[in-house]
């Protein structure tokens, strides 16, 4: 430890979680790391009659990102074997937290979520965990109270994706206050006096959205604004923590949480919704909306804190081509904004992954199922358009179609992106197109079928032992009762939700191996 950090380090006050903190003391993972060519035949193996090229894009992304393993360097305090975010030479909490929601399906040939040990390893005696670490180094890249230090707080939303894959109550009681005390953190010290979240547009990852006022730099500064999806997210944070603490038993913390998420809730619905425009904005420190739509808004529906009238409105913005529905979805920035970049621009209109994923498992919430699928199909054919052009994926995409009818990647992105581009032919794939959703703490899969060609998947892992087939035959339209083909090795309930949106029919079956 340097001499600064050692000093910074002794007048902090000490957050009593930090010492449960089992990754402060876990000694690094040595294990080799494994090659794509020899695992390939391990992995879940996706079936979809006339998609030969999403199922290329599909592999073409596990290749990518088995190619950007590393282990940790001496010196670092890094613990895990892990990811490589694919951007800086850095461990991101934004950007690990989405790639290991892919990650989680090649969870028993490598350990993705293993990851975010490095970032708890490297958690601060008062709960701050830096938003990126040098993997070179395993220093923070940001000084702690500089308002783009970290965020957004995302990685409680990751560890609660991967226990509902895989039901690991033990690695859950591990990552719980780590999570809890940098939680309290961003309670401290991200907010205004009345409890809202501040953050920058590096902060909340959303690099160059126009959303300050002008005078305050779009990337850097806070603007002294109350910023919509930091509330949200801090509000989303609280109720997984909630559900963390009742599986864990560690009611201790109910009190406190249920207290901060109905005051976010407060807050959220009186300061930050405008009636007459029917969204949710950004508030300046004039006391003015910024009257920016952009996704970021969107987190209402994830965190559940958009009463349902509210929650249509800006629903059907996502189906208003004035406003989301872009050729490709959904843009980052409205398309009524002067800013609007048809192009992408980054996040002047660009489609993300991450954003596009938090909006179909917000739509879940809402039992907006066919919306989700219609989105998750439309972008994994977009970003399948893409690869059959250029082999590859990208950081990010445009919402208008150019190059002769084709999506274009965006004028800013970087290509070879796993990255959390890998999101949407693995996860969007098996999640919202095929509409496979497991709950392994509850021995359960809920698949929702919409698509009438042969489709489905091989080698699904499925809690600590399972490993599933589950294949749909070849219907003539969607009203038509699926013929559904389940192999397990584990006993696991099945149900299957089919017919046309608003018509849907369900039934349930109980496999027993």
């Amino acid at each position: 430890m340097d001499f600064f950090k050692q000093n910074s380090e002794f007048t902090l006050e000490e957050e009593e979680l930090v010492k449960e903190n089992v990754f402060l003391r876990k000694e690094p993972d040595t294990d080799p790391l494994p090659v794509f060519g020899k695992i390939k035949d391990l992995l879940p193996l996706p079936v979809w009659d006339g998609h030969q090229d999403t199922i290329d894009c599909y592999w073409k992304t596990w290749e990518l990102a088995f190619g950007n393993l590393c282990t940790p360097q001496e010196g670092t305090g890094f613990v895990s074997n892990f990811i490589d975010t694919a951007f800086n030479g850095c461990v991101f909490m934004w950007d690990s937290s989405f790639i290991l929601m892919f990650g989680k399906y090649a969870d028993r040939i490598f350990n993705f979520q293993g990851t975010l040990d490095n970032l708890y390893s490297h958690q601060h005696k008062d709960g701050f965990i830096c938003r990126e670490i040098e993997e070179s180094t395993g220093r923070d890249h940001f000084t702690r109270y500089d308002p783009s230090a970290t965020g957004p707080a995302v990685m409680a939303w990751c560890e609660w994706e991967y226990f509902q894959n895989f039901g690991d109550k033990e690695r859950l009681a591990q990552v719980f206050p780590p999570l809890m005390a940098y939680h309290r953190w961003m309670a401290e010290h991200h907010t205004w006096p009345d409890g809202t979240y501040f953050s920058t547009g590096w902060g909340c990852g959303m690099d160059n959205m126009p959303r300050l006022m002008p005078g305050y730099h779009v990337g850097f500064s806070h603007g002294h604004m109350v910023w919509v999806d930091a509330c949200m997210q801090a509000l989303f944070d609280c109720n997984i923590l909630l559900e963390m603490a009742r599986v864990l038993g560690r009611m201790e913390f109910a009190a406190e949480l249920e207290a901060e998420r109905d005051h976010m809730e407060e807050v959220i619905n009186g300061k930050l919704w405008d009636e007459e425009s029917g969204f949710y904005y950004d508030l300046w420190n004039n006391g003015k909306y910024n009257m920016v739509r952009h996704v970021g808004a969107y987190w209402a529906l994830i965190a559940e804190c958009a009463p349902k009238e509210r929650a249509e409105r800006m629903i059907a913005m996502l189906e208003d081509e004035k406003y989301f529905k872009s050729p490709h979805r959904v843009p980052s920035l409205s398309r009524d904004h002067k800013d609007y970049a048809p192009a992408g621009e980054y996040w002047c209109g660009g489609v993300w992954a991450p954003t596009n994923y938090m909006i179909l498992k917000g739509l879940d919430k809402y039992g907006k199922y066919g919306l989700a699928h219609e989105i998750g199909k439309e972008s994994l054919a977009a970003v399948v358009e893409v690869y059959k052009d250029t082999d590859t994926v990208f950081e990010n995409y445009a919402p208008e179609f150019v190059n002769e009818g084709r999506p274009a990647k965006g004028n800013i992105a970087r290509r070879d992106f796993v990255g959390w581009t890998g999101l949407i032919p693995i996860s969007v794939l098996f999640e919202y197109v095929f509409g496979i959703k497991p709950d392994a703490d509850k021995n359960r899969i809920v698949w929702d079928i919409n698509l009438t060609e042969e489709h489905g998947v091989k080698k699904y892992p499925f809690g600590k032992e399972g490993e599933l087939t589950l294949l749909c035959m070849a219907r003539k339209d969607v009203n038509e009762m699926p013929q559904v083909i389940l192999e397990s090795n584990v006993d696991v309930e099945l149900e299957v939700i089919w017919g046309e949106e608003g018509k849907k029919q369900r039934c349930t079956k109980v496999f027993k191996r």
